[in-house]
């Protein structure tokens, strides 16, 4: 029995043999039928967890990115505020600096105008060829003196305000009188009690003034 089977040993060994490239182990079928599955799957099949997860960051991109747009939108609009803000008490400093002798302004105002009436009052005296000096001299020294005050006023941004022959402005003048609009336009200035003063182009006193008014016949 035994030297029969060691007799179809060779035999066996001649079929599992391939000419060329040796032996052929038996399982070599199967091997290669695993292979060829591996081989052929480029893709591994995608499990469902990893579709939620993917899912879950893509809305937390999505709420992150609108995050970002809103706080930027605050951001510039706090800082289009604080521009704002920033103008605005720029604005008042330098309205601080030119308004703060306005209440200064007022009186001296006063003053000028009590200059002014002397100075009128001293060259209605003085007549030419006057033979008293001592009032020529006051009327010299007044003129000089209304006319360094008036300087100092423009240097300033005193402005003094004598709107005779102009048009009515509520702003700028007050009425005291109406007279007759004979030979000039109704609403037309034709009278100035006292002059008005600007600061800076800001009215800090509106002249007294007499408007033109229609005659009714």
């Amino acid at each position: 029995m035994a030297g029969r089977w060691l007799w179809a040993a060779p035999r066996t060994l001649q079929r599992l043999a391939v000419p060329g490239r040796g032996w052929m182990p038996a399982f070599n079928t199967a091997a290669q039928s695993s292979a060829g599955e591996d081989c052929g799957s480029t893709h591994p099949p995608v499990e469902p967890d990893s579709l939620l997860a993917e899912e879950a960051l893509e809305h937390k991109a999505l709420r992150l990115q609108k995050e970002i747009r809103d706080l930027t939108e605050r951001y510039q609009k706090a800082l289009a505020d604080s521009e704002h803000v920033r103008r605005r008490t720029q604005k008042f400093v330098e309205d601080a600096k030119i308004f703060g002798i306005q209440s200064f302004c007022k009186d001296l105002v006063e003053i000028a105008d009590i200059l002014e009436n002397a100075t009128k009052h001293s060259s209605g005296e003085a007549e030419p060829g006057d033979q008293k000096p001592t009032l020529k001299k006051v009327f010299e020294g007044l003129s000089l003196l209304q006319a360094k005050l008036q300087s100092v006023f423009v240097k300033h941004g005193l402005e003094k305000m004598t709107p005779l022959g102009d048009k009515y402005d509520p702003y700028d003048h007050e009425i005291v009188c109406h007279i007759p609009a004979d030979g000039v336009q109704p609403g037309t200035v034709t009278l100035v009690t006292q002059d008005g003063y600007k600061l800076h182009g800001r009215t800090i006193r509106p002249a007294q003034v007499g408007v033109a008014v229609e005659t009714q016949e």
